[in-house]
């Protein structure tokens, strides 16, 4: 619940946020300069901030509803990776860290409910299972 609340609250603050751009976060980023300039191109930037908007938002949802939540945490480690790697200076990452930062920790948290499938014990997923069963 609380990953699904850190996301959800991230994705919708960006949303509501007409100004909100992820163009300056790209443009400076450390590791692959070049792909992370591309998808802050012109041509690219309003596909990129609808897709981490809404990834946010829709991933928040995801965990919070316990729905497909495999999935969601392939999607959560994707979008963190995305947002690891323009501020990875190795070994630093931002300003604080050496080589862990709060992305890898979200990174493990998204591993560990794949892992352990997360969803089959709460949520949605665990209903629809059981739909599945009694309806076989």
């Amino acid at each position: 619940l609380s990953m699904g609340w850190l996301f959800l609250y991230a994705g919708v603050t960006k949303i509501l946020n007409p100004e909100w751009t992820a163009a300056g976060y790209l443009n400076n980023a450390k590791a692959f300069p070049g792909l992370f300039q591309w998808f802050a191109s012109p041509a690219n930037i309003g596909w990129v901030d609808f897709l981490n908007e809404w990834g946010l938002a829709l991933i928040g949802v995801a965990l919070i509803l316990g729905l497909a939540v495999r999935f969601t945490s392939y999607a959560g480690i994707l979008l963190m990776l995305l947002y690891y790697l323009p501020i990875l200076d190795f070994p630093h990452v931002g300003t604080h860290s050496y080589i862990v930062d709060e992305h890898i920790i979200y990174i493990l948290v998204f591993v560990i409910f794949i892992t352990f499938r997360a969803g089959k014990y709460w949520g949605l997923d665990k209903f629809i299972k059981k739909l599945r069963r009694s309806s076989s």
